[in-house]
């Protein structure tokens, strides 16, 4: 089963808190939520009980971003240090409201090799990953690819760290992997990414993912900004029959600026074609 949902609180829930989103996420008729913790991890454990309590009774699944301010291939360490804390904190706060991943932005290159920025944030996430398994915390850490030349986090890394490190998974994010490319937003085009998921990864992964998708500006350098569905080029009709052709299962997170309404019409779309 594709559950549909938003990267934040709807922007029609009228009162702007976590519980209340998931909330509006159950009467919009969608099926998950991520939890934006971009500017901070800002939420008191009796906060994230709150969550919990509104995700198990509507049945609303659960991701969570980690802020922005991430960068494990930075020169200083104090902040690689700050960096891990931050992921760290997220993934103690999920496990608290029953979050199934951690969704964050790896680093950026920097000037360095892409094999050494790989070696070194690889080397980080392990000793993230074995931190929290120390505490009893098994939440997936799922790095997102990304969309900007100067960002680590192409398809193939993203890939690699997952299939390399255990407590680590994909986030596919379709309209960064397309900002990135100028590719990627054809029927199969779509198809050959979630192959390759598959073949490095196993038909498992295929039957839990959880996918990012927006509209997206873009330029020579890649993603400048998030789009409504509509207003953009993404071809988002061919990567439901994609998602259809390799019969997957799991999340789909729409970013865009309008939230619920293409969350609603990536629902509806899915609904016609998947009779």
């Amino acid at each position: 089963m594709i559950l549909f949902g938003t990267a934040g609180i709807p922007r029609s829930t009228p009162e702007k808190t976590t519980p209340a989103g998931v909330e509006r996420v159950y009467e919009l008729g969608l099926g998950c939520m991520e939890v934006e913790f971009v500017k901070g991890v800002k939420m008191s454990r009796d906060s994230a009980l709150k969550v919990r309590e509104v995700k198990e009774r509507r049945n609303i699944r659960l991701t969570a971003h980690a802020p922005y301010f991430i960068n494990l291939n930075a020169k200083e360490k104090e902040k690689i240090l700050a960096s891990k804390e931050r992921i760290k904190d997220t993934a103690r706060v999920s496990k608290i409201f029953g979050g199934e991943g951690v969704v964050f932005h790896p680093g950026f290159y920097l000037g360095d090799s892409p094999e050494d920025v790989y070696r070194k944030i690889k080397a980080i996430l392990e000793e993230i990953v074995g931190e929290l398994e120390e505490e009893g915390n098994f939440v997936t850490l799922r790095p997102e690819i990304m969309g900007k030349e100067s960002q680590f986090g192409t398809l193939e890394e993203i890939v690699r760290l997952s299939k390399e490190l255990k407590g680590v998974r994909p986030c596919i994010d379709f309209a960064h992997l397309h900002a990135r490319t100028g590719a990627f937003n054809t029927r199969s085009e779509f198809v050959k990414v979630l192959e390759k998921v598959e073949e490095e990864l196993g038909r498992e992964e295929l039957q839990d993912v959880l996918i990012h998708i927006s509209g997206i500006e873009y330029g020579p350098q890649g993603e400048k900004k998030h789009l409504n569905l509509p207003q953009s080029d993404m071809n988002y009709e061919e990567l439901l029959e994609a998602f259809l052709e390799k019969n997957i299962s799991g999340l789909i997170i729409c970013e865009s600026p309008n939230l619920e309404e293409d969350a609603l019409l990536l629902k509806r779309k899915w609904e016609e074609i998947s009779r």
